[in-house]
């Protein structure tokens, strides 16, 4: 199975705190730096998780962009897309004691892709593809993305989407975020309980899958309970969780939830 995912490469810097911020002073976390970005974490999942996986966005050839690409090629990822000389965007999580994060975002160069930009051959032979949704959020972006969804369709491809944070949606225009993935018709969504609340729920005839955290998730009306885990960071266990039911559907899903909150940091383990 090939699964290509259309979005972002982004450097990830997550901080796990031993305690709270104290302003003007210093924290003792654990950090790990590594490639991020939700289309970038989904397509290392499959890989992971024993499907061929291919990342299409625009990139930097920075210091931040080799570190990021350098990470997600080491994980088996095919990278794909336009390079330009800098603008790699950096997403900073700060992760409290009980594993939830926080993130500072910056997109960088993503958020440029050109529908003119993509070339076909990036998605042939593509059998799902996966497209995240802060592409939705500004152009040119969301013409590249209307467009990637036309070619893989030619593939025969299915097609999914994964919210962008409720923040991004609200910036956006919660009826004119809902509009624009309405319009890729995808047979699948991904949303957790405020990005469904913020878009105004279900779709009508799309898949909705609907992340409620360490409680459960709902597989389009198939109920499945978190399994067990030690909740270290959830940072990426919503792109875990995509990239678990693309490849092997609900029980895979859930089991690379699991994983992912398990560590520090959005990528799966090394092989």
């Amino acid at each position: 199975m090939l699964v290509c995912a259309l979005g972002d490469l982004l450097l990830d810097v997550v901080a796990r705190l031993d305690r709270p911020l104290v302003s003007g002073a210093d924290t003792p976390a654990r950090t790990v730096v590594s490639a991020g970005g939700q289309a970038a974490n989904v397509a290392a999942w499959a890989v992971a998780l024993g499907a061929q996986a291919r990342l299409v966005a625009k990139r930097a050839d920075d210091e931040s962009g080799h570190l990021a690409a350098m990470a997600l090629e080491r994980l088996g990822v095919e990278l794909c897309g336009p390079v330009v000389a800098r603008g790699t965007g950096v997403v900073v999580s700060l992760v409290e004691r009980d594993g939830e994060r926080s993130l500072a975002s910056d997109r960088g160069v993503s958020s440029d892709l050109r529908p003119e930009e993509l070339d076909p051959e990036w998605f042939a032979g593509c059998d799902h593809l996966h497209v995240s949704g802060y592409c939705l959020a500004q152009e040119p972006a969301r013409s590249a993305a209307q467009r990637a969804v036309e070619i893989a369709r030619r593939q025969g491809a299915t097609v999914s989407v994964d919210l962008a944070a409720f923040t991004v949606i609200e910036l956006c225009g919660n009826q004119r975020f809902r509009g624009y993935v309405s319009a890729l018709a995808p047979d699948v969504v991904f949303a957790n309980e405020d990005e469904d609340r913020a878009i105004g729920g279900a779709i009508p005839g799309t898949a909705w899958i609907l992340k409620r955290g360490a409680r459960d998730a709902s597989f389009d009306g198939d109920e499945r309970a978190a399994a067990p885990a030690e909740v270290v960071d959830t940072t990426g266990a919503g792109d875990a969780l995509a990239a678990g039911w693309i490849v092997g559907g609900p029980t895979l899903a859930v089991a690379a939830a699991a994983t992912c909150v398990a560590q520090v940091g959005s990528m799966p383990p090394a092989p």
